[in-house]
């Protein structure tokens, strides 16, 4: 991974940025200095946090989503302001074509931007300590959990997750939440490389608009990204401190 220059990033039309943040690399230098570009409101729900680890979190994402959109939109990160869709999915609350979306898990946290498109993102800590055709059975398609049933019992995890991060990705992209039916959709999960929609049940031609595209930070992590339009390439890129 490489990082561009430190200040304005020129982000350009068809290409999605997305950046990697370890939480463990911060020190709390780096999280005061987080905490230093929040908002009031950001400020005030920060110090709700029970546990410090949660309320670490909560400054690095916020603190980076900052520093980052300071950088492409060459606005200062304080001066940043945001809103909520219905289903909390995060946007710039001024006129902008640069769109983003953020995601955490464990210690990692990805955000990814783009121009013009809705854009979707999960990352996920994989883990092996469920029943992967209970939590497949409540939410993924008839499709899906077919393809799943086909697969060596040691396999199933990793394809659990490749079908999960994509799922999640898209309905984030979309920004229906969980109200969105998530067997109303589906995935391809047989490749590691190959990523697309199969079925988009309310609009046959729907599946067609989109692309997505999985990508692994390190072997116990695995992430998604959807977005609606013609992208040729999205390049990842490690957060520092600076």
């Amino acid at each position: 991974m490489s990082s561009p220059t430190k200040h304005f990033v020129n982000l350009k039309p068809n290409i999605i940025h997305t950046w990697l943040v370890n939480f463990d690399d911060k020190d709390e230098d780096a999280i005061n200095k987080y905490y230093y570009l929040l908002s009031e409101d950001e400020k005030k729900r920060a110090s709700k946090y029970k546990f410090h680890k949660d309320k670490r979190c909560y400054i690095i994402t916020k603190g980076a989503l900052r520093l980052l959109s300071e950088r492409y939109l060459n606005i200062d990160a304080r001066a940043i302001t945001f809103d909520y869709g219905k289903y909390g999915k995060p946007d710039f609350s001024f006129n902008t074509n640069l769109k983003f979306n953020i995601s955490h898990s464990g210690d990692i946290l990805a955000l990814s931007f783009v121009k013009e498109f809705d854009i979707g993102v999960d990352i996920e800590k994989i883990k092996d300590n469920f029943d992967v055709f209970e939590i497949a059975s409540n939410f993924f398609s008839t499709l899906e959990i077919e393809t799943l049933k086909k697969v060596p019992k040691e396999k199933q995890v990793e394809y659990f997750y490749r079908c999960w991060t994509r799922k999640e990705s898209f309905i984030k992209a979309k920004a229906k939440g969980l109200s969105f039916p998530l067997d109303s959709f589906s995935v391809c999960i047989n490749s590691d490389k190959k990523t697309e929609l199969l079925e988009t049940k309310w609009d046959a031609a729907e599946k067609h608009q989109w692309k997505l595209f999985t990508f692994s930070h390190q072997p116990d992590y695995l992430g998604a990204i959807s977005i609606k339009g013609d992208i040729k390439t999205v390049e990842y890129f490690s957060f520092n401190n600076d």
